[in-house]
């Protein structure tokens, strides 16, 4: 898998949306798509700083592997992961949400703008 992949899994994973993770690291969504779709090369100082988002180790990023981490989980572990993966995706549905209120109060903006 490539880098941007393990990136984008990540994301998904931790429940960032793109514009999120861009901001964070002060570039457009744009150019982090571009990332997580291997348009642009990860210099080192841009993994240190996605590491640091995610609160993982550079090396981990690089060696992520979904269904290995997956398959180490122990069973007592099950009910922390559960909870993990039910977060993350409360986080992605807000974040959506967030987008969606935006775009229409753009909306609703912008027709303002033409009704004058």
């Amino acid at each position: 898998m490539q880098i941007g992949h393990k990136i984008k899994r990540i994301r998904e994973i931790k429940g960032f949306s793109q514009s999120e993770v861009a901001d964070k690291l002060h570039i457009t969504q744009r150019a982090y798509s571009d990332v997580e779709n291997n348009k642009t090369k990860l210099d080192l100082e841009r993994l240190e700083k996605l590491a640091d988002f995610f609160e993982m180790k550079p090396p981990d990023i690089l060696t992520f592997d979904e269904k290995q981490m997956f398959n180490n989980c122990s069973s007592s572990e099950n009910n922390y992961l559960t909870l993990n993966i039910k977060e993350s995706f409360e986080n992605e549905r807000n974040s959506y949400q967030k987008q969606i209120k935006h775009m229409e109060e753009e909306i609703i903006f912008l027709r303002n703008l033409l009704k004058k």
